[in-house]
């Protein structure tokens, strides 16, 4: 025969052991929320790719005459960019050019000398010189004897006197004209002439690098970024043509605050996600760590202002090649306590 007073106790044991459960799983709740929210969390930090960029500027001024590539072509190094049209510059050039034969070919005479005519003549005109002054000499003599008998005037001794010495003039002029011609230009004269060419040859030289401006090429291996400038626009030195990004050099970037930089050194290593490949997670290393401008990216550190936190900038190449990464691609990584 059954208890009648059994019952009861097992159906309290239930409802008592549910609750030992239930308030066992809010404790572990609860514990595994307070050692959560104690543990270090991790700081989410973004970063960008970034490249060498290369900013082409004109050099010389004209109109833009052709431009063969466009935003995103690949271009080889010394593959035109630009082509600029400016005729008086090259109008200059030629005017320079002619300037420069004419100088060559005044050196070139002056270096041969005197020519063989020309002394011939000069021998010719002192031979003729001499004979005057040896006319002059005699008719001299005897116009003193006569003179001296009183058989000529003092008057005519006078004219005859001037007349000689006239014709003795004449030889030293004739002699000097004569060995002038047979010694040629004189080393001051040469190196005038010479000076003369070297200074039609700058000329020369300074039009002929403005002329070569006028063709832009580019310096390197890259991609064009950013066109300034289109066919037809007329454009002055220094204004920009055209950017280029060398996709061989591509880097990510991250601006610090200062407290997250400490114990990151150059070499160091971490992974980083990039949204734009898929979340592909990238190991770079540090590379270049240097502090921003003087107000970039500062934060106070107490209500008071007193202490200020500057920026850094932070370079990570990846450790491998990634063809597929791009400027201005998002980059992320996790950052705890300054450590990666």
């Amino acid at each position: 025969m059954s208890d009648p007073l059994a019952g009861p106790p097992a159906v309290a044991k239930a409802p008592r052991t549910s609750a030992a459960i239930v308030i066992v799983t809010v404790a572990v709740i609860v514990g595994l929320s307070l050692w959560y929210l104690v543990q270090p969390q991790p700081l989410l930090v973004q970063g960008e790719a970034d490249a060498t960029r290369i900013d082409i500027a004109a050099r010389v001024d004209g109109r833009v005459a052709e431009r063969p590539v466009d935003r995103g072509s690949d271009v080889a190094a010394g593959a035109m960019l630009v082509r600029i049209d400016n005729p008086q510059l090259l109008t200059k050039l030629a005017e320079a050019e002619a300037a420069e034969a004419v100088a060559q070919a005044d050196l070139k005479r002056i270096l041969v000398g005197t020519r063989a005519e020309v002394v011939a003549q000069r021998k010719a005109a002192l031979a003729a010189a001499q004979a005057d002054a040896t006319l002059a000499q005699q008719t001299f003599d005897r116009t003193k004897q006569l003179t001296a008998r009183d058989f000529a005037p003092v008057q005519k001794l006078d004219e005859n006197t001037r007349s000689l010495d006239v014709a003795q003039r004449g030889v030293e002029q004739a002699t000097s004209a004569y060995n002038e011609a047979v010694a040629g230009y004189t080393p001051e004269e040469r190196g005038v002439a010479r000076a003369a060419v070297a200074k039609a040859q700058a000329s020369v030289g300074t039009l002929q690098a403005q002329v070569d401006e006028l063709v832009v090429k580019a310096p390197s291996t890259a991609q064009v970024y950013q066109v300034g400038s289109e066919v037809g626009e007329y454009i002055s030195p220094g204004v920009p043509l055209l950017s280029l990004v060398d996709l061989g050099d591509v880097w990510l970037r991250f601006d610090l605050r200062e407290d997250l930089v400490k114990g990151l050194k150059i070499g160091d290593r971490f992974t980083v996600k990039v949204p734009a490949l898929g979340d592909r997670m990238v190991g770079v290393a540090v590379r270049t760590i240097a502090t921003r401008g003087e107000y970039a990216g500062w934060r106070a550190t107490r209500a008071t202002g007193d202490f200020d936190l500057r920026t850094f900038e932070v370079r990570a190449y990846p450790v491998e090649k990634i063809p597929e990464l791009r400027p201005g691609m998002s980059a992320y990584a996790a950052w705890a306590d300054g450590a990666r």
